[in-house]
């Protein structure tokens, strides 16, 4: 299932009950979903408050007023934040597909970021990935701020470097595809 930008156009997460009373709640986030519209049949708020995204579901946030998302979320497809205004992700985030932060302010990811497809960072400014990333396919970090790759760093697809200032690798990258950089 696809959830696309219509359904939650009108959203912000910044000043809304849900930011002011905290993620804590199980009825705080219930309402966060169901104004999103979102089925409580296509997501499970389990008892340690961590929230999964039930299947294959995508959630298309692109160019929305969403100003932030709640801790402990998975989605189990893909998570589209291009164009939105979201600074930070949460923590204990992961997605089973692919992650699009493209256009976005954000300026760094969590520690314990899980990205099971792509990793598209082209243009951010963040400045640094998170020690042991795991990357499931590629990971695009054309034309973003980034000056140096973590230890342990694993890209199951191809790694794109163009537009960077990354001038080494280090010696424990793990990447299965083809390697872009400028020289």
């Amino acid at each position: 299932m696809k959830l696309v930008r219509e359904h939650i156009n009108e959203i912000s997460l910044g000043g809304s009950h849900l930011d002011r009373m905290g993620v804590g709640k199980k009825a705080s986030i219930k309402r966060w979903f169901d104004a999103a519209g979102i089925s409580v049949n296509d997501y499970t708020i389990n008892d340690d408050l961590t929230i999964d995204v039930i299947g294959d579901l995508d959630l298309d946030l692109t160019g929305t007023q969403i100003t932030s998302l709640p801790d402990n979320l998975s989605v189990g497809g893909y998570l589209d934040l291009r164009g939105t205004e979201i600074t930070y992700l949460p923590d204990n985030l992961s997605i089973g597909g692919s992650l699009r932060l493209e256009g976005t302010p954000i300026t760094s990811l969590p520690d314990n970021l899980s990205v099971g497809g792509s990793l598209w960072l082209k243009g951010t400014p963040i400045t640094s990935l998170p020690d042991n990333l795991s990357v499931g396919r590629d990971l695009d970090l054309e034309n973003s701020s980034i000056t140096s790759l973590p230890d342990n760093l694993s890209v199951g697809g191809y790694l794109d470097l163009r537009g960077t200032e990354i001038t080494s690798l280090p010696d424990n990258l793990s990447v299965e595809g083809k390697i872009y950089k400028d020289f």
